[in-house]
C-alpha cells in the first residue's frame, strides 16, 4: 500500500509538472521556480566542490573592475565589471556569493533560452529545452566562474530573442530592441561579433529575408546599436584602442600546427560538453516500459521510436530555420576562421556559442515529444543534482591537483590578503588602498582583503584604468612578486626601479583543507608608504 501511495504521488506530481508547463499562465511560474531551484542547488554544490580553493582570478578581476564604473577596463568592455559591482554592493565578498553570482547569471540565461524556445516551439517543448539547458555543463559545473564569457549567456540569448522578435514583427520598436540587445552584447565582450555576424548571415540566407530586409527593423537595429555604443567607442579611441592591443599581444599563434591544435581542442571540448544533455534527452524520448528488452529485440525500432513523418504544428518552421542557421554559423564559422587566418581560439570562448543546440534538436519537426518526457527529464535533472550535492565534499578532495609529495597545489590568496592587511595596518595605521602585482595575485588581494585595495599591474601596457601609478605612489602600496611565476624576475626588476627603499619581506602561506596540507607558497612583498611619509 505504501508503495502504491508513493507511485500515486509521483504520478500526480508528474501530471502537475506537465499541466503547469503547457499552461501559458502557469508556465512562467514553473520556469522561474525551476530556475531558482537550479541556481540555489548549484550554488550549494559549487561552494562545497570549490571549498579547497579560492575564487578564480577572473572573478576577483571582475570584482576589482566593479570598484569603479568605467566605460572600459583595458582589455574588455565594461558590462561584466558593472554587474559584479552591483552584485557585491549587495552581497558580501565571499566565495559562496561569487558562485551565487555565477548561477544567477546562468539562471537569467536559462529563462532567456526558454523565451527563445517559445518563439520556435510550443510550451511543452520549450520546458523540455529549459531542462536540457540546465543539464548542459556550461550552466552548472563549467559555469562556476563569473567573467565576461559567462555574462554572454545573458546577452547573447537576449540578442537572439530580439532577432527572432524583429524577424517576426518587423516593426520600428522591434528594430530598436534588437539594436539595444546588440549594443549590450558588445559591451560584454567583442567576441560577440560572431553571433552578431551570424544574425546578419541568417537574415540574408533565410527564404523570408526580403520581408525582413524591406522593413525598418534591421536598419533601425544598426543605427540604434551604433548610437548606443558611441560613448564606449569614444573610450576606445581615448585609450588608443587598448583592448585590441591587448588581444594582439596576448593571443599570438606561433605556428600552423599550434593553430590546428587549438581548433581541435576547441571543437573537441565543446562537442564533449554537449554530449551529456543530448544523450539524456535522447534516452528520455526513446524510453518505454521494458526499454532494455525492446532495444535488444529491435535496436532499429528503439532508435526510430521517437520519430514521425506526420505534420508537426508545434514547431514554427520559419523561426526554427533561424535557430538552425544561427547555431550552424557560430558552430562552424569561428573554428574555420581561426584555422585559416591563424587566430588564437580558446576553449572557453565556446561557452556562449552553443546554448541553441538543445532548441535546434527539439525543434526538429519529425521528433515526437510525449508529455511524459517532461517529468522524466526533470526527474533526471533533480536526481543528478542531488547526487552531485551529496558527493560534493568527496569531489572537492578528489579533484584537488597534487604535487609529487601529495600536497595539494591550491594557493591560499585569502590567507595572504589577511596577513598583508594586518601588516599594513600595523605599519601605516590607515586603510590599505593600493596593491601592485600581476593580475592573478593583485586582484585576489582586492577581493579578499577587507580594505579592497585597488590593483595596479607592473609592466602592463594596457592597464585597467582603475589606478594610475601616480595615484598608487600617493596612496602608498604593497608590491607582491611570486617566485613561482615565470614573470618573477620582471616583477622584481620593476620593484627595484620603482620601490627603492621599500621595506622588503618574504612571507610564506600554506592552505589546509580537511586535515590535508597544501603546498607552501613564498611571496616577496614590498611595503611602500604613502608619498610624504618615511
Amino acid at each position: 500500500m505504501k508503495r502504491r501511495s508513493l507511485v500515486a504521488r509521483l504520478r500526480r506530481g508528474a501530471a502537475r509538472v506537465v499541466a503547469w508547463a503547457i499552461d501559458p499562465q502557469l508556465a512562467p511560474v514553473l520556469v522561474v521556480g525551476f530556475t531558482i531551484a537550479h541556481a540555489v542547488l548549484w550554488t550549494a554544490i559549487l561552494t562545497q566542490v570549490k571549498a579547497a580553493q579560492d575564487v578564480h582570478f577572473d572573478v576577483s578581476e571582475a570584482y576589482a573592475w566593479g570598484q569603479k564604473f568605467l566605460l572600459g577596463y583595458g582589455k574588455h568592455p565594461p558590462l561584466s565589471g558593472w554587474i559584479a559591482g552591483v552584485w557585491f554592493s549587495v552581497f558580501p565578498t565571499t566565495d559562496w556569493a561569487s558562485y551565487a553570482l555565477a548561477m544567477a547569471t546562468v539562471g537569467i540565461g536559462m529563462i532567456a533560452c526558454w523565451a527563445i524556445a517559445l518563439r520556435v516551439v510550443d510550451h511543452r517543448r520549450a520546458f523540455f529545452v529549459l531542462v536540457m539547458v540546465a543539464l548542459y555543463p556550461i550552466f552548472n559545473f563549467k559555469g562556476f566562474k563569473f567573467n565576461a564569457d559567462l555574462v554572454q549567456l545573458i546577452t547573447l540569448p537576449l540578442l537572439v530573442l530580439a532577432y527572432l522578435h524583429a524577424f517576426e514583427k518587423r516593426t520600428i520598436r522591434s528594430g530598436v530592441l534588437l539594436g539595444i540587445a546588440g549594443a549590450a552584447a558588445l559591451m560584454c565582450k567583442y567576441w560577440v561579433v560572431t553571433m552578431i555576424g551570424a544574425v546578419g548571415l541568417a537574415a540574408l540566407i533565410h527564404p523570408q529575408r526580403m520581408l525582413f530586409l524591406r522593413s525598418p527593423a534591421p536598419w533601425l537595429a544598426i543605427v540604434t546599436m551604433v548610437a548606443a555604443l558611441l560613448p564606449h567607442i569614444d573610450w576606445v579611441r581615448s585609450v588608443e584602442y587598448a583592448p585590441f592591443l591587448y588581444a594582439s599581444g596576448h593571443y599570438v599563434i606561433a605556428s600552423k600546427w599550434q593553430s590546428l591544435q587549438l581548433v581541435w581542442g576547441y571543437v573537441g571540448h565543446n562537442v564533449a560538453l554537449l554530449l551529456l544533455p543530448l544523450a539524456i534527452a535522447a534516452a528520455v524520448l526513446a524510453w518505454a516500459p521494458r526499454w532494455w528488452s525492446r532495444a535488444a529485440r529491435d535496436p532499429h525500432g528503439f532508435v526510430v521510436r521517437p520519430w514521425s513523418i506526420q505534420n508537426n504544428p508545434s514547431v514554427n518552421r520559419d523561426q526554427a530555420l533561424n535557430i538552425w542557421l544561427l547555431q550552424a554559423i557560430v558552430a562552424i564559422g569561428p573554428p574555420i576562421g581561426a584555422l585559416f587566418f591563424d587566430i588564437y581560439i580558446k576553449t572557453d570562448w565556446g561557452i556562449s556559442l552553443f546554448f541553441l543546440v538543445p532548441l535546434a534538436f527539439i525543434a526538429i519537426p519529425s521528433l515526437r515529444m510525449p508529455r511524459v518526457a517532461l517529468p522524466r527529464i526533470a526527474a533526471v535533472w533533480l536526481l543528478l543534482s542531488l547526487i552531485t550535492l551529496g558527493l560534493a565534499p568527496q569531489i572537492a578532495i578528489a579533484s584537488m591537483p597534487r604535487d609529487a609529495n601529495g600536497n595539494f597545489e591550491h594557493v591560499s590568496y585569502s590567507q595572504l590578503a589577511k596577513q598583508l592587511t594586518e601588516m599594513w595596518h600595523t605599519r601605516a595605521h590607515a586603510r590599505w588602498s593600493a596593491v601592485v602585482g600581476y593580475v592573478e595575485v593583485a586582484d585576489q588581494m582586492t577581493f579578499y582583503s577587507v580594505d579592497h585595495p585597488l590593483p595596479f599591474v607592473p609592466n602592463e601596457k594596457v592597464g585597467s584604468g582603475l589606478l594610475s601609478f601616480e595615484e598608487t605612489k600617493r596612496a602608498g602600496y604593497i608590491g607582491i612578486c611570486d617566485p613561482a611565476d615565470a614573470r618573477f624576475e620582471a616583477c622584481e626588476t620593476w620593484m627595484k626601479e620603482n620601490a627603492a627603499g621599500a621595506e622588503r619581506v618574504v612571507i610564506s602561506t600554506r592552505r589546509f583543507f580537511q586535515g590535508q596540507s597544501g603546498i607552501s607558497s613564498r611571496w616577496h612583498v614590498y611595503f611602500v608608504p604613502p608619498a610624504g611619509e618615511k
